[in-house]
């Protein structure tokens, strides 16, 4: 009775989730920003760093579209730029400080997405999550 019960359980759980995105999570593919530190900049000297992207669990990790927003505050003489699945920190720093900051990822699978396939349940494109964001600090002695 209790194996009767669990069956029809998954099977109600499966007709209102979509099977294809229960699969997306068992798999666990998603956005990822690197966990990296960021090393210590110095006033008046260059600084450069890259902050790396991925699709977690995707062989073809190349074949989305990658989409960067940064919330917060840069030290004054940084800047950054979006070199497709890479943000680089660039530039010399002007001010001493510890300077936070955020970084939004969202992703779109570039080929193989269909609109039929999308319903409110299951979107087709293969991830379990399509955003992420990660905090990042600079110290600038």
């Amino acid at each position: 009775m209790k194996k009767v019960s669990f069956v029809i359980l998954l099977l109600c759980l499966l007709s209102f989730i979509g099977c294809q995105d229960l699969l997306e999570c068992i798999i666990n593919r998603r956005p990822e920003l690197s966990d990296k530190s960021l090393e210590i900049a110095y006033v008046n000297n260059f600084y450069s760093e890259t902050i790396t992207s991925e699709i977690k669990n995707e062989t073809f990790d190349d074949g989305y579209y990658y989409y960067f927003y940064l919330k917060g505050e840069l030290p004054p003489g940084i800047e950054y730029y979006i070199d497709y699945r890479n943000i680089i920190l660039e530039g010399i720093p002007s001010a001493s400080g510890s300077f936070t900051f955020t970084i939004n990822l969202s992703v779109d699978q570039i080929n193989n997405y269909y609109d039929e396939c999308e319903n409110r349940f299951n979107d087709c494109d293969g991830l379990c999550a399509e955003t992420t964001s990660k905090v990042y600090t600079i110290v600038v002695n």
